[in-house]
């Protein structure tokens, strides 16, 4: 056995080199393609979960996680209230949220409103969010910065 193996190099050796196609794919090159391509996708896409231009509140509460569901509401600094990134007419606020596709419990919402809103407005869409029955709320803030004290009222001590 071991004659015929030296037999067969030997004729390989008579007829020169020749060379064989190379059948292996250099990967290389798409894996940095690859690696460019999923750090811009994930710079961009905090930034495209919100298209209406508010500033939010300040907190040092944690993010909750994403759901499938989900449905974000804006407030921006007009008071003019956007659905995703349509804005609603004046009055139209409870006719748009019953077009709300609604599985389960219904699609958590996260509300956004701009920090110089007045208090009144918002409250004001979330009790038309309750009122059609959308009661999984989540405020939107600017996370992980320190915000202002918050007074705990008036206890009558000093």
């Amino acid at each position: 056995m071991a004659m015929s193996l030296a037999s067969s190099r030997g004729s390989r050796r008579g007829r020169g080199r020749s060379r064989r196609p190379m059948s292996e794919i250099n990967v290389t090159p798409f894996v940095d393609v690859m690696l460019v391509l999923l750090i811009i996708f994930m710079v961009t896409a905090p930034l495209l979960t919100a298209g209406v231009p508010i500033q939010l509140p300040d907190s040092r509460a944690n993010a909750l996680p994403q759901e499938a569901q989900q449905v974000s509401i804006s407030i921006d600094s007009e008071g003019y209230v956007y659905i995703d990134d349509t804005q609603i007419a004046v009055g139209g606020l409870p006719a748009a949220l019953e077009n709300i596709p609604r599985q389960g419990e219904g699609p958590d919402i996260t509300l956004r409103a701009d920090r110089s809103l007045d208090y009144g407005r918002v409250m004001a869409v979330m009790g038309e969010l309750n009122r059609a029955g959308l009661n999984r709320i989540s405020l939107v803030t600017n996370g992980g910065q320190a915000s202002a004290p918050v007074n705990s009222g008036s206890s009558g001590e000093e």
